[in-house]
């Protein structure tokens, strides 16, 4: 990435229920978030496909995207992501067909590999143990990518399927990961990569470099493009962006040793003493999140993106109080310098 480009924000939320919150609640926090964003410049907004968590509410991406994309103009909606051995590649593509239909020239399909869920909860999403076996994702990805372009070879039994329903232009495909192997796949088919600081911060820069160096253009795309996905929270003051850190620590801590609660008040936050060995994980999680004011946190971030050389931030905020999260967004805004350019991109 040329060094002196400016970087593109986006967002990606994961449709959290704080505090007992209804998932319609959520879901309308977030369409009002999708708003706000695009009017602050944002690039795209991806939403996430987790299972077996009581308090999120994004399970089916496929589903919310169109209530986001029907509630703006500008920007590009998509999943972040499909967790595709979940899925049979024909149903993603009949999905995503129909949200191109819609929305066309604004929508993206994000694909990980990972269950996004604990394996039994995967069991029940995939009826079988021998089901899409991680070892088998690239043929599922094959078979994708053919559903949608229609090459298929002659002789292969779903030469003869159409997904339906057919448009003229498929969405934009990304390869989602948080280690080195969505990157070599993602330069081996020519996709986008979007990689998962927030998840694995240590890999972020070498295997964001990978992709790019190892990378072969495709038909569906010419040169690299990545994403660092980050998680961040900046605010006014660095006593609240400090109080959030504190409640996302001990959230992370907790999933960490297996507890399914729902994320913890502030209040729980700043009574929480640590055991050692939860002081040691805490640490550890904490250093996964940029919060603070908007300038070193900003200034952070772009030394990443820099380092990563990537093209663009997806910025994952956590906090329940969604005021606050605007807030943080259009801070992150100024300091990036970004604005709407009245076209989706």
């Amino acid at each position: 990435m040329n060094q002196d480009k400016q970087l593109k924000l986006s967002v990606l939320d994961l449709v959290l229920m704080w505090h007992r919150a209804s998932a319609g609640a959520a879901i309308g926090e977030t369409v009002e978030l999708a708003r706000h964003v695009e009017q602050l410049g944002y690039t795209r907004f991806w939403l996430a496909e987790h299972h077996n968590t009581p308090w999120q509410a994004s399970s089916a991406p496929e589903l919310l995207i169109p209530q986001v994309a029907a509630a703006t103009s500008r920007l590009r909606v998509g999943s972040g992501g499909v967790m595709l051995p979940n899925h049979t590649a024909l149903k993603v593509v009949e999905n995503f067909n129909t949200l191109e239909a819609l929305y066309p020239g604004r929508i993206d399909l994000g694909i990980g590999r990972a269950p996004g869920t604990d394996s039994v909860t995967a069991l029940a999403l995939r009826r079988t143990r021998q089901a899409f076996r991680p070892e088998e994702f690239p043929e599922q990805l094959d078979e994708l990518l053919a559903f949608f372009t229609g090459e298929f070879p002659a002789d292969h039994p779903f030469s003869r399927i159409t997904p339906v329903p057919v448009v003229e232009t498929m969405p934009t495909i990304w390869l989602l990961g948080s280690s080195d192997y969505g990157a070599r796949m993602a330069a081996q088919y020519g996709l986008g990569f979007a990689f998962a600081h927030h998840i694995a911060p240590d890999p972020a820069i070498p295997v964001s470099r990978m992709y790019r160096r190892e990378f072969q253009p495709s038909a569906l795309l010419p040169a690299p493009r990545s994403i660092l996905a980050v998680s961040a929270f900046c605010a006014d003051t660095e006593e609240e962006a400090e109080d959030v850190a504190a409640m996302l620590t001990l959230r992370w801590v907790r999933m960490r040793q297996g507890w399914a609660s729902p994320p913890p008040t502030l209040e729980e936050a700043r009574a929480y003493r640590y055991s050692p060995a939860e002081a040691e994980l805490a640490a550890t999680m904490r250093a996964r999140l940029f919060a603070g004011a908007v300038e070193p946190v900003a200034r952070a971030i772009r030394a990443l993106a820099h380092e990563a050389e990537a093209d663009e931030v997806m910025v994952l905020t956590m906090t329940p109080d969604a005021a606050a999260r605007r807030r943080s967004y259009a801070l992150l805004a100024e300091a990036f310098g970004i604005r709407p350019t009245g076209a989706a991109r």
